[in-house]
């Protein structure tokens, strides 16, 4: 017999990793060195990105001030300024303005690249009545991306954690989405890329969805997917 699904009144998404991707492209390292003098390696380039937009732990190049900013990244614009700027010169990008020059690219709007789906869901969700929150440990106005993108309107609430004071898994990240919508837990659907994270929308009692961050180009339905777990079809594009 089959379980009737219960299609969600509202879907929060995370940011990074679920809707956009941080991707690199190889302009942003033209003029960039080492010490020396030496063009950065592509095997660099990737582990500079990486440590951008997949932070995992502490990193053990930092010490002091730096390490209290990096606690505290999510919560101020300048201790996230501070710590990846610190993370980035640990990194080899030694050279004054290198570092800086490479962080501008995580505030900048264009650098954000939305996966496949990401239109088509956020439209999909909207024409069905169904709200939308984004809720992120971010330091930085990621209305802008969207607004890029003209999909502000889709968006009913926003809980980045910058602006909430608190950061995922805490439950009251997801609870000031959800009372911004005016929606229950139990009749939401949280998806993101982090099940330690994002799966602590599970704690208020929402129903929960993990993606798998990668390249737009390997990730071509995952949200319609997610969706369409809970009951929700989002139309072919034209």
């Amino acid at each position: 017999m089959a379980v009737e699904t219960s299609v969600p009144r509202a879907v929060l998404f995370d940011f990074s990793g679920t809707l956009f991707r941080f991707e690199a492209r190889d302009e942003w390292f033209a003029g960039l060195h080492d010490a020396q003098g030496r063009p950065l390696h592509v095997d660099a380039q990737a582990d500079l990105i990486r440590r951008m937009t997949q932070p995992v732990g502490m990193p053990a190049d930092l010490t002091g001030d730096d390490r209290i900013a990096w606690e505290q990244r999510d919560l101020d614009p300048a201790k996230h300024r501070r710590a990846y700027l610190a993370v980035l010169r640990a990194s080899g990008l030694t050279v004054p303005g290198h570092a800086e020059k490479l962080y501008a690219r995580i505030l900048d709007p264009h650098s954000w690249v939305p996966f496949p789906d990401t239109v088509a869901v956020l439209a999909g969700l909207a024409a069905q009545g169904i709200a939308v929150g984004v809720v992120s440990n971010i330091a930085f106005d990621l209305r802008e991306v969207l607004a890029l993108h003209g999909l502000t309107g889709h968006v009913g609430a926003w809980a980045l954690s910058y602006e909430v004071g608190v950061i995922k898994p805490d439950p009251r990240i997801f609870q000031a989405a959800l009372d911004g919508l005016g929606v229950p837990p139990e009749q939401a659907l949280m998806i993101g890329d982090s099940e330690h994270a994002d799966g602590g929308s599970r704690t208020l009692g929402c129903a929960f969805e993990l993606v798998a961050d990668g390249p737009v180009t390997q990730r071509p339905d995952a949200l319609i997917s997610a969706v369409a777990a809970h009951g929700v079809t989002i139309p072919a594009a034209d």
